[in-house]
């Protein structure tokens, strides 16, 4: 077993179109991430993180270089079911991942394609509507369920499939404000409590910020690769690519910009406020 569930060694695509070969997409993008952890890729719009996400699992193939899962090449055909039992994908649209007209028989899809036996799919559904908080659910019409549901739907059927890594491509993008706090909190419980590997692509600085490592890329390259609370003190970096930093980080660097001695670490509404409570006790004592 590798050390690392994914590896890429200087990844290179390009699409190929009817003209030719497009503009290259991945250019040289090393990365590794190791079973347990919750990785998030950040950046702006054709930064390269969904075609990077595609290459985890081997819906897409380098142009060069190579990519591994669990050691195993993405190029090797005779691995590739091996490889996507190891990795699962979430997309951005759960309506183009639901199958069936029934939430369980959707979940159970993906274990009925491996050849797993009736008893235990019916554990695996079971134990995936579970964990994603959709038990209740289990005999309802999809497409009654709201885009947050549907998402989590769509989580449980890969997670039936038993991989110990989940992609997720942008799952909450086409979600409200409450739809993306559902889909968060299941992917942040499946990783503390299952120890499933996660790697999260997203545009959002705040759903960024909850995990334990953030990369960061631009014009498909990784430009920054280190915990959230030290990638987001580079205010002015992230902000010269197009990207801004979460909310409390934004507050606390014009404090700072404007004499404030306030640490640049707080992620949260909350920790921003401890931060500021800490900081008003401070002054009334001088």
């Amino acid at each position: 077993m590798s050390q690392f569930i994914i590896q890429t060694e200087n990844l290179t695509f390009r699409y190929t179109t009817e003209e030719g070969v497009a503009p290259t997409v991945l250019d040289g993008v090393s990365l590794f991430i190791r079973p347990g952890e919750f990785v998030a890729v950040l950046g702006h719009n054709g930064s390269g993180k969904s075609t990077l996400a595609k290459h985890l699992n081997a819906i897409l193939l380098p142009s060069g270089g190579r990519v591994f899962v669990d050691g195993m090449d993405t190029c090797d055909e005779e691995k590739l079911l091996d490889i996507r039992r190891q990795v699962g994908m979430v997309f951005q649209n759960p309506d183009n991942q639901i199958v069936a007209s029934v939430v369980e028989e959707d979940v159970a899809f993906g274990p009925e394609n491996l050849g797993v036996p009736s008893e235990e799919i019916r554990e695996r559904v079971d134990a995936a509507l579970a964990a994603v908080g959709m038990s209740e659910y289990a005999r309802h019409a999809p497409h009654l369920l709201s885009g947050g549901q549907k998402q989590r739907v769509a989580i449980a059927g890969v997670l039936a499939m038993r991989p110990r890594c989940i992609v997720l491509d942008e799952p909450t993008a086409m979600l409200d404000p409450v739809g993306r706090k559902e889909v968060m909190d299941t992917v942040r419980r499946l990783n503390r409590e299952q120890n499933i590997t996660v790697a999260l692509i997203t545009h959002h600085m705040d759903e960024a910020a909850q995990a334990d490592r953030l990369v960061v890329m631009h014009d498909g390259h990784i430009v920054a690769d280190d915990r959230p609370e030290l990638v987001f003190q580079n205010v002015d970096g992230l902000r010269s690519l197009g990207l801004e930093v979460p909310e409390p980080v934004a507050l606390l660097y014009e404090l700072r910009q404007n004499g404030v001695d306030v640490p640049l670490t707080a992620l949260t509404v909350d920790e921003c406020a401890r931060v500021l409570k800490e900081l008003l006790a401070q002054r009334c004592k001088s």
